[in-house]
């Protein structure tokens, strides 16, 4: 189908190959290479197409933008033209980010404007929640992570997004990663000092979501602090199912009163308490501050709990009928080898931890000998709940051997939690152990090489010169891991957390590192070449 662009025609579907309109009589093909198949959405302010860039091999589809000014008047226009053009300049300063639609062409044409950006297929976070259900702490966790970063990349362009919301993130069916849409709404911190006036009404354009917008941008005064409020009320709505609208306010501070419809940490209670602060001046005022208060442990623990719970009851009853620390609440059988199935691969692990922490109880008291031993396992049966100090019981770690069919053999079974075992010296080559929690295990010299590992966790896991050659790492957890002298050429290493691994000697030659977390310190201390792909996609020396 070919759709027609004016946004008076009263019929604009025509037939694919059309030229002109059948009912306006417009051109069909926009700046001679731009077919628009379908609308996308409208707004306030114009609309958004899917189209096939007719001049570029294979014809890739792109989303093209059209700004539609509510008026022809010389003075409307003019402020048209430079929404237009601040949007564009904004999306070309912020550059080529792969959270980010890439900018590909912008212009004007018959008093419409233009922008050209790159087509993210996926689903928006308001889709998924309505199609899965509502997200677990561990979800909302995992969100910010992503989030955050993005975040702090535009505002150190000096860029306020202001409108961030459910509807603006997609999850890319490509790699399952978070993107950022629509910055129509953006504020470009460095244009401050032009013109108050036109400034004003320039802004009346793009003022946000009202809800996800907080009080100092509804006043036309947003500060970067005005993007940490939104992505707060977007993580009540991941919480809850509840937009803005739907939600109570206390009338004499004019908080969002959400507390008693969630079930989460007091640790995420507070840091999103502070997120969504009123006053600017008590409320995170960096993208930083937050990734700080939310810290990597406090989030594992969390996945405990689990990630989705069911959205077909209210969330009082869910909370109540839900048990406590044990079992994943599932929304749909979601097949968890899908790179789109974040959250159901990110619940093996949760059941992975529910499972090491069992096991270690369980064999701190079946298997440890010793009079020490026994003196704290009868220390702990008399307060159960504290040791002498008044501090939570610390279990013994026991290593436990397995050998090579042992631990394939267990795994076919569907065990999945080989934490604190010792693994050396074994041959794993070309096996299937995704989604696995190997934390704090011993693996050194172990032949992984081509294993499918993706999931992952080997938090604080020794795993000096084995060898991960060509292995499938994607998402795993390295974090306090011994990396020293390992393989890892060739090795897929895209999204896997690699913070405060030790890398000395790692052999990165060829490896995939795109969007993994580790610093240029680590990566200093490992050999690479130039066929290693950097976080940043990039391939080079690092």
């Amino acid at each position: 189908m070919s759709y027609c662009l004016n946004p008076t025609c009263p019929n604009p579907e025509n037939l694919a190959h059309s030229q002109k309109c059948q009912s306006c009589g417009s051109q069909l093909l926009l700046r001679d290479r731009y077919r628009v198949i379908k609308e996308l959405g409208q707004g306030g302010f114009g609309a958004t197409f899917l189209a096939n860039d007719q001049v570029l091999p294979g014809e890739p589809s792109c989303v093209i933008k059209q700004l539609r000014p509510s008026g022809t008047t010389p003075h409307i226009l003019q402020m048209a033209r430079e929404l237009f053009e601040r949007e564009a300049k904004t999306l070309g300063k912020i550059g080529n980010h792969p959270q980010i639609p890439r900018l590909l062409d912008y212009f004007e044409e018959q008093e419409q404007f233009y922008l050209v950006q790159e087509y993210i297929s996926g689903a928006t976070l308001q889709q998924e929640v309505k199609q899965n259900g509502i997200y677990s702490e561990a979800g909302v966790k995992q969100f910010l992570s992503e989030l955050m970063p993005l975040l702090q990349y535009i505002h150190e362009l000096k860029v306020i997004h202001r409108d961030i919301k459910p509807a603006n993130l997609i999850r890319r069916d490509q790699d399952a990663r978070m993107v950022l849409i629509d910055f129509g709404a953006v504020k470009n911190q460095v244009s401050q000092g032009a013109n108050q006036s036109g400034q004003t009404a320039l802004t009346a354009y793009a003022i946000g979501t009202p809800g996800f917008a907080p009080p100092e941008q509804m006043a036309m005064r947003p500060v970067y602090a005005s993007d940490i409020y939104a992505a707060g009320v977007t993580c009540i709505y991941l919480l809850t199912g509840k937009t803005p609208k739907d939600l109570e306010y206390n009338p004499t501070t004019g908080e969002m009163m959400w507390e008693q419809m969630v079930q989460v940490s007091d640790h995420l209670s507070n840091v999103l308490r502070k997120m969504l602060e009123v006053s600017v001046r008590n409320r995170y005022h960096s993208a930083e501050e937050v990734l700080r208060a939310l810290e990597i442990e406090p989030y594992l623990e969390s996945l405990a709990k689990g990630l989705l719970v069911k959205s077909d009851a209210p969330v009082k009853e869910q909370i109540n009928n839900r048990p406590e620390n044990s079992g994943i609440l599932w929304n749909h059988p979601r097949p968890t080898s899908s790179p789109n199935n974040t959250s159901a691969s990110l619940a093996q692990v949760a059941a992975a931890i529910r499972a090491r922490r069992a096991k270690a109880a369980e064999a701190a008291g079946l298997q440890a000998t010793g009079t020490h031993q026994k003196s704290a396992i009868a220390k702990s049966t008399t307060l159960p709940n504290s040791n002498s100090n008044g501090s939570q019981p610390q279990h013994s770690k026991v290593e436990r051997k397995l050998d090579t069919q042992g631990l394939l053999t267990a795994y076919l079974k569907g065990r999945r939690d080989f934490s604190l075992h010792n693994l050396n010296l074994l041959n794993l080559s070309g096996a299937d152990l995704s989604e696995t929690n190997f934390h704090s295990a011993q693996l050194q010299k172990t032949n992984l090489q081509g294993a499918d590992l993706h999931n992952s966790d080997f938090g604080r896991a020794s795993l000096a010169k084995a060898n991960l050659k060509d292995a499938n790492l994607t998402k795993a957890y390295f974090n306090h891991s011994d990396l020293e002298g390992v393989d890892l050429r060739g090795a897929d290493l895209s999204y896997a957390y690699l913070s405060n691994a030790n890398l000395r000697g790692a052999n990165l030659c060829g490896a995939n590192l795109t969007g993994a977390k580790v610093s240029d310190e680590q990566l200093a201390l490992a050999k690479t070449n130039w066929m290693t792909v950097r976080p940043n996609g990039k391939r080079g020396l690092l």
